[in-house]
């Protein structure tokens, strides 16, 4: 059956086109965003939700979406999403961070302009039919000093303008190498460096708990006496009230704000102040970021639905379509792997350590474990994914940790796991083999070579004859037909395994059967996931 997709908000023709050429079946209702309790209604019916601003992702949606994978934000703001709840339900939600880059990029030097030239006040004045030329003088941007706070997408494409207007850049981003700076002809200074040198500061930053009022009373007093501020990034950024106090003291000269910490913003402080440039969260208000977004968003849930590649997802490693193709067989391995273990373990677990080898070393590492620990998780929650896992691991306070190493051994590449709990560890090995199958390779130290099948029987006992025997008679009169059977041991009469892939679930009462025998030490029943 083809996966399904609701659009609530307005979205082009042309991006609906590419869910239905995709194969994908479309339900378009622009309106229906404006709508949160006919959305909750019909919401479980479909596996894709694409919006924009307009629809509310509330938890309360969220609830009701049983079938829901995932979520696309036309467009880079997501506050309009519950991400909590979402990565809890297991559904990704993607934005578009660079449809619109160019637009907010543009937008924020227009903003830079208007307020340099109080073009907003002249071109109000002169409708009024006043000819007021002497009140409005403005100020060059030609050799002034620009700070950019953040210089990623938007913030280097803004460095970039305003270089060609022969401004003098610095910026602050922790993130910033020396020799990418370099590159791009900017300064890299530290942000106290950047509030007393710059003449205009532009922020390009998302909010987050370190970005959280960056520009509060006490770093903007700090700035140089007529600054002017342009803010095209989030609401929340700059203390608004304290920015109010000092263009009203003098100590700012203008500012130029397209958010607002409160939106729609109906009322603020920073409204009727002279010199002050608002509008209504313009930034990607453009015909051609519009389309792009709403392409993007298209294009990148269809991969999704359709090959499993993730891209620009907020709550989940990022994996290409090229990256899908090679790693599908290993985010399968490190699924069975984890969900070998979370059959195996009965106790709370306190740590997962994950060792990558060989080839998979330089593969998405942070793809791969989210499939180990889901793999975990479904053992006790069958509904987890990857998504949801991580989540779930970190509120349970279990650590997880990775190594990755060059090729150790006889195979090109394998993932080794080992969980730790109160009184044990336990650990298992597995590898991708030429044909693509996963295999298991190693449990408990024991070297094996186990086909991953559906249904499967593990066991471990002492190294004594009789065992083949009693498994495969038992299984016979039974009416349990065998696949495959896998056999391990540590040393002559040492600790000895068997993994049997079976046709069928085992039922309990063989399970009981093999352990009345007394020649086993361990009888589990396993099932896997297998495409």
């Amino acid at each position: 059956m083809a996966p399904k997709v609701l659009i609530s908000d307005k979205l082009s023709e042309a991006a609906v086109q590419i869910f239905r050429d995709r194969g994908i079946d479309v339900d378009f209702q622009p309106d229906l965003g404006k709508d949160k309790d006919k959305l909750a209604e019909i919401i479980g019916q479909y596996d894709g939700l694409a919006i924009r601003s307009a629809t509310k992702v509330t938890e309360k949606i969220l609830e009701n979406a049983t079938n829901l994978k995932v979520i696309g934000r036309a467009g880079i703001g997501t506050d309009n999403i519950d991400k909590p709840a979402a990565s809890k339900k297991g559904v990704i939600v993607m934005n578009t961070p660079f449809g619109n880059t160019i637009t907010t990029a543009e937008h924020a030097v227009a903003m830079m302009f208007a307020v340099a030239r109080q073009i907003p006040e002249a071109s109000a004045s002169t409708h009024a039919g006043k000819w007021e030329k002497s009140k409005f003088m403005g100020v060059e941007l030609t050799a002034k000093t620009l700070g950019v706070i953040g210089a990623g997408n938007i913030g280097s494409i803004v460095c970039d303008r305003a270089r060609g207007l022969r401004m003098k850049v610095i910026a602050y981003d922790p993130f910033l190498s020396e020799e990418k700076a370099n590159k791009m002809g900017v300064e890299k200074v530290e942000l106290d460096d950047l509030l007393k040198r710059a003449d205009f500061i532009t922020l390009h930053v998302p909010f987050t708990e370190q970005t959280a009022n960056i520009l509060s009373r006490e770093n903007l007093a700090k700035t140089k006496k007529g600054v002017r501020i342009i803010n095209c990034a989030r609401g929340g950024l700059v203390d608004e009230e304290a920015l109010a106090d000092m263009l009203k003291s003098g100590h700012v000269a203008g500012a130029a704000f397209d958010v607002f910490s409160v939106e729609p913003a109906k009322e603020n402080v920073l409204f009727g102040l002279p010199n002050v440039v608002c509008t209504p969260h313009l930034g990607a208000a453009t015909s051609e970021a519009q389309e792009n977004v709403a392409l993007q968003v298209a294009e990148q849930m269809s991969n999704y639905l359709l090959t499993g590649a993730v891209e620009n997802a907020l709550n989940m490693p990022s994996v290409t379509a090229e990256e899908a193709k090679v790693m599908g067989p290993w985010v399968q391995l490190a699924g069975h792997l984890g969900s070998f273990i979370g059959q195996m373990t009965d106790e709370p677990i306190k740590a997962i350590n994950i060792l990558y080898d060989g080839s998979v070393s330089e593969m998405n590492l942070d793809a791969l474990n989210c499939s180990v620990v889901a793999g975990i998780m479904k053992a006790v929650n069958p509904d987890v994914n990857m998504v949801s896992a991580p989540v779930i691991a970190k509120e349970r306070g279990i650590k997880i940790s990775t190594t990755n190493q060059d090729k150790s051994g006889a195979f090109d590449g394998y993932i080794k796991l080992t969980v730790v709990t109160e009184s044990r560890e336990r650990s298992i090995a597995g590898t991708v083999f030429s044909d693509g199958k996963p295999r298991f390779i190693q449990i408990k130290g024991i070297n094996i070579d186990a086909e991953i099948g559906s249904h499967m029987l593990y066991t471990t006992n002492e190294d004594v004859p009789g065992i083949i025997g009693m498994l495969g008679q038992t299984m016979g009169e039974n009416g349990v037909n065998i696949a495959n059977f896998t056999l391990g041991r540590n040393a002559q009469g040492g600790d000895a395994i068997a993994l049997l892939y079976v046709d069928a679930v085992v039922p309990a009462p063989i399970i009981e059967k093999l352990c009345k025998t007394g020649m086993f030490q361990q009888v589990r029943p396993l099932q896997f996931d297998v495409a």
